[in-house]
């Protein structure tokens, strides 16, 4: 008779499509295929935890063998599976499994891991303590891969120094407290993906100035600068110093898809920097470029200053129409008539047109109450 356990446990729809080998040369079937195996592991997890846990240990493990023969050169299915490793590594670090559930998890997974050939699943390895879920557990994991850690980081390590489970045993040591281990082990002049921890052991322990001196050290031609960007930016905010951390990192560390996103994605982080502010700093940052932030400057529109209409006179634009004049015309207006200045946002915008609307395609394109 099957045990209750048995009966409520799910069966996996992904499981029958991420064999080895599942997916050909394309792309675009193994990414979808990944999102929806994501996807099915999350609804699971909702109903049980411990169940969508075990569904995404489950998947990291076929994830690799099934993905293995798909052409990676457009960086689709790496970006597909480093978003999956995102999404399931907490589903897995925070189900309430008993211990010997998550070792055997952990087992599973180190294997799965160390097998990869790719690598797809490097990033498993930085949040290695977190899949622990306990500082014992992960200190238990740093005492097993110290030895070889230390061995392959060590100065005088040889060309045959590298061991696939460093960051996995950093990642442990910080997230069980271990955090001068971590100081003592990486050395200088080591690979920023190493040099990343001690930043972070710096910072646990209160050493803030240090850890921005130890990242800003890092800079070079095999050192991503947004990530360093980022990294110094969210030690500066966990310390409350905002203000710097705006001034020093906040344009680069948030760089967009677009110069729309990017735009959005500063004014949200910090919300103290008034949006024409961060409008123009943008701008500022980016000399050449003006006309390509048009699409910010118009959610930035503001009473006070106008500025897409200011934009749009200094002919930033491009390709405009009556109606990209007309809507932040219209939203600034709105927003002035509220507060009661109205009258003084139309004496600026006949301001903008009498003194910069050159071609006097402003005065044209809000209409005849405008012609000059």
């Amino acid at each position: 008779m099957a045990t209750k356990t048995q009966e409520t446990a799910p069966r996996w729809e992904f499981k029958a499509r991420f064999r080895r080998h599942s997916f050909g040369w394309r792309s675009q079937p193994a990414v979808l295929r990944v999102r929806q195996a994501v996807t099915e592991i999350r609804q699971a997890a909702r109903r049980s935890p411990v169940t969508g846990a075990e569904g995404a240990v489950t998947l990291l493990e076929r994830l690799s063998p099934a993905v293995e023969q798909v052409d990676s050169s457009s960086g689709a299915i790496g970006t597909a599976v480093n978003h999956a490793i995102a999404t399931l590594v907490p589903i897995i670090g925070d189900a309430p499994a008993p211990a010997v559930v998550r070792a055997a998890w952990l087992e599973r997974l180190w294997t799965a891991y160390q097998s990869d050939q790719m690598p797809y699943l490097e990033a498993l390895g930085d949040h290695w303590g977190e899949l622990c879920s306990s500082p014992e557990t992960a200190s238990a994991w740093a005492d097993r891969l110290l030895f070889a850690t230390r061995m392959a980081l060590a100065p005088d390590r040889g060309p045959h120094g590298y061991f696939p489970g460093s960051s996995a045993c950093l990642s442990a040591l910080h997230f069980a407290g271990r955090h001068q281990e971590i100081i003592d082990i990486v050395p200088p002049g080591s690979m920023w993906g190493y040099r990343r921890w001690m930043v972070r052991a710096l910072v646990a322990l209160g050493r803030a100035p240090e850890a921005i001196q130890c990242a800003e050290a890092c800079r070079g031609p095999w050192t991503p600068d947004g990530d360093v960007d980022r990294v110094c930016e969210q030690v500066l905010l966990s310390s409350g110093r905002t203000d710097e951390s705006y001034a020093r990192y906040g344009l680069r560390a948030n760089r967009g898809p677009t110069y729309l996103a990017t735009f959005r994605a500063v004014a949200r982080k910090y919300p103290n920097v008034a949006p024409r502010q961060v409008l123009a700093d943008l701008v500022a940052s980016t000399p050449g470029e003006e006309g390509k932030w048009f699409a910010a400057a118009r959610e930035a529109a503001t009473p006070e200053e106008a500025l897409a209409l200011r934009w749009m006179a200094r002919g930033w634009g491009h390709d405009l129409t009556a109606a990209d004049a007309g809507a932040p015309y219209a939203h600034a207006l709105a927003a002035a008539t509220g507060t009661g200045g109205a009258q003084g946002l139309r004496e600026r915008v006949r301001h903008l047109i009498t003194e910069e609307d050159g071609g006097g395609w402003l005065a044209e394109a809000l209409g005849p109450e405008w012609a000059r």
